[in-house]
């Protein structure tokens, strides 16, 4: 039965992603924006939506207010999103509009890392040892104190995509670090939370859990693999999915995943948790998030799983019953373009061509642009997804794939 949607964001690739699979299915797509971000949508994003409401994601109750308003006039049956930033408004309007959604009371922890600090220490989800600090001077006395190890991870509160996040490995770099946390910036100009978390630098693989939850029913996807630079950024530099892993690395990691959705109240919905698995298998949870994983996991998971994980969140926030059976025997992976050198990017060449076992290759970041070293996952510029049925000879199809590609950058910048 067709009947209105509504997407909290539009914009991105997860979000289109949503929005045309909304459409297919024969839905009115609606979303809501603001207007700084409504002017960059497409002419073919602006084809598929049947409306758009424009608010202030600057003032969340305000927004919270108009998007109930916009949902009972157009007669609302689900709503989501696939933006970090959105995803307390999201759950929210859910329980507003009595739509499938997540506690509304403890959606901030899945946003705001000082919130889930908290939840994670109560929800007793192993977690790296965390300190919050208010202020510079908060700082400095802990480190008088002896209560700042090296190394140590200094993030901002409330920012999203390894903004701002800086592995420091002496003192002298703890003060840059802080203020690189401080300068991080937060999407629609949402208020800040200025805090900033100091944690210990856990050591392990990364991996992530793609989960979606229904009536706080967990169904965990698969783990994913992931690719990250070793300095001071950590970039994710690529995604592998499912990770193979000995029976009981993978128990630890979905246990823990497990508990952090729980302790961040999500209720209906994906979830994207990260973790360090250690040599001990002891497994430590990083961060989660309430949301689909970004970085085109949702491409990986279709691909390799034969799972359509936009069809899938759509139908829990429809209140519809959801059944999930990954296909086995599938694997794919992401790797991003990067660049080590400072400038003007003057041609990206040498990609390979779409193929059934190279289903996308795209360069997202335009001639003439300002590029250098990415120092968050903001800084990647484009991305190639492989994919095939033996992990090892996908992954090293991928890396061939990556010694072919040559990205020129001119020294200096057009300025």
């Amino acid at each position: 039965m067709s009947v209105p949607v509504l997407l909290l964001e539009a914009a991105g690739p997860e979000s289109e992603a949503l929005a045309r699979t909304a459409a297919a299915s024969g839905h009115p797509v609606h979303a809501a924006t603001d207007a700084v971000t409504l002017a960059t949508y497409s002419g073919e994003l602006r084809q598929l939506l049947a409306g758009c409401l424009v608010t202030n994601f600057a003032r969340p109750d305000q927004a919270v207010a108009d998007i109930t308003g916009y949902g009972r006039r157009i007669g609302v049956k689900a709503l989501l999103t696939v933006n970090e930033y959105l995803t307390e408004v999201a759950a929210r309007s859910c329980a507003a509009l009595c739509l499938p959604g997540n506690d509304p009371e403890r959606a901030a922890a899945a946003r705001n890392k000082a919130l889930m600090a908290i939840a994670f220490e109560a929800g007793h989800v192993t977690m790296p040892r965390t300190t919050t600090v208010a202020d510079l001077r908060e700082l400095r006395a802990l480190y008088a104190a002896g209560a700042v190890g090296f190394p140590c991870v200094v993030k901002p509160a409330d920012a999203a995509g390894s903004a701002g996040v800086t592995v420091v490995t002496g003192p002298e770099e703890l003060e840059p670090a802080w203020h690189a946390a401080r300068a991080a910036r937060v999407m629609y100009g949402m208020p800040r939370d200025e805090r900033v978390l100091v944690q210990e630098l856990v050591q392990g693989r990364e991996f992530s859990v793609e989960s979606v939850t229904q009536h706080e029913v967990t169904t965990h996807l698969c783990i994913t693999r992931k690719h990250t630079t070793d300095g001071i950024h950590r970039v994710e530099l690529g995604h592998a999915l499912p990770a193979r892993l000995p029976a009981a690395a993978e128990r630890a990691l979905l246990e823990q995943a497990g508990r952090a959705i729980a302790a961040v109240g999500v209720r209906n919905g994906a979830t994207h948790t990260e973790l360090v698995l250690g040599p001990d298998c002891r497994c430590t949870v990083l961060e989660i998030g309430a949301r689909l994983g970004a970085g085109h996991i949702g491409v990986l998971i279709q691909h390799a799983l034969g799972i359509d994980p936009w069809r899938a969140v759509w139908g829990i926030a429809l209140g519809r019953p959801v059944t999930i059976a990954p296909a086995p025997g599938g694997y794919a992976t992401v790797r991003f373009l990067t660049t080590h050198q400072a400038g003007r990017l003057v041609a990206v060449t040498g990609l390979p061509s779409v193929t059934t076992t190279i289903p996308a290759v795209r360069v997202r970041a335009e001639e003439g642009t300002d590029v250098g070293p990415a120092t968050s996952n903001r800084g990647r510029l484009g991305h190639v997804i492989v994919t095939g049925h033996d992990p090892h000879a996908v992954d090293e199809q991928a890396d061939r794939i990556l010694r072919q590609i040559t990205v020129t950058v001119a020294p200096g910048s057009r300025t």
